[in-house]
């Protein structure tokens, strides 16, 4: 039997199961979608968990949103996935996202408002809410750990390519010595212990070539290889600088994976079952 989309009350039939793709109220020029499990009642008072799931580089926000399903599904959360389109800042630009360095475009604020718009939609419990996030996005979610992690209950960082290490020797985007000039808020290492952290990669993602920033880019630094030379070792680093400063991490290697963020789902969701705490 086909299925046939329910309407709602107040809901439209789009907002059920996977949703349609709204255009961000606080701007347009950028998109989420969200998964809500298919019994909500709009009537109802059960109180949902949030999980926000940030794509990389490609994009493939609904990739992002759908792979969690069973996870929603059997948690009782919904889950958002927001779109951070390429070509925001120039054309062709592709990362902007992930460093999120103050620009015309503040990229935590956007992500924040889609927040809201689906805390006005749906019963979301209290105003903390996990996020996970693969390479690109893997970047957004340690970056996103230092501005806001008052606002987070988990953060999974899935294999990002550059990390900014909390380390207060060296300026951003390697350390985090002078973040409070760069980013207009100071790091709160006390919010950050309290936020649950994983780290995850793949045993098999080792490749180099992407992430090694030669002289000349624009996010080259003379310090810039202080992390590591590649994934693993530059995940080590980050891990490393988070128990320097008393922030408790989990730290997880999928064997036989290389840097495909299906695969390190199984290790994801494990975490996420015990660190988003119970409506």
């Amino acid at each position: 039997m086909a299925f046939v989309r329910r309407h709602g009350v107040k809901l439209s039939a789009y907002d059920f199961g996977r949703t349609t793709i709204h255009a961000c109220q606080a701007d347009p020029r950028f998109s989420w979608c969200a998964y809500v499990p298919e019994d909500y009642d709009e009537a109802g008072t059960e109180r949902y968990r949030l999980l926000v799931s940030v794509h990389g580089t490609m994009r493939d926000m609904v990739a992002y949103r759908d792979d969690f399903i069973p996870f929603a599904e059997r948690s009782r959360c919904i889950v958002l996935a927001p779109l951070f389109p390429a070509g925001i800042t120039s054309p062709g630009e592709l990362s902007s996202y992930k460093l999120m360095t103050p620009s015309a475009v503040h990229y935590d604020a956007v992500l924040l408002a889609m927040v809201e718009e689906v805390q006005a939609r749906y019963r979301i419990d209290g105003d903390r809410f996990a996020l996970f996030g693969f390479s690109g996005g893997g970047h957004f979610a340690h970056r996103f750990l230092y501005l806001h992690p008052k606002r987070l209950s988990a953060v999974s960082i899935g294999a990002p390519g550059i990390v900014t290490l909390l380390d207060f020797e060296h300026d951003f985007w390697v350390g985090v010595r002078d973040f409070e000039a760069v980013m207009g808020r100071p790091i709160d290492l006390e919010a950050m212990r309290q936020v649950a952290v994983q780290m995850v990669i793949g045993g098999n993602d080792t490749e180099t070539w992407e992430i090694t920033l030669a002289k000349g880019s624009a996010l080259w630094r003379p310090d810039g290889e202080i992390a590591g030379l590649n994934r693993p070792e530059r995940m080590r680093a980050l891990k490393a600088s988070f128990e320097n400063h008393g922030i408790a991490v989990r730290h997880d290697v999928v064997q036989g994976v290389a840097h495909r963020h299906a695969g390190l789902l199984p290790a994801v969701t494990d975490f996420l079952a015990e660190a988003m705490p119970q409506p």
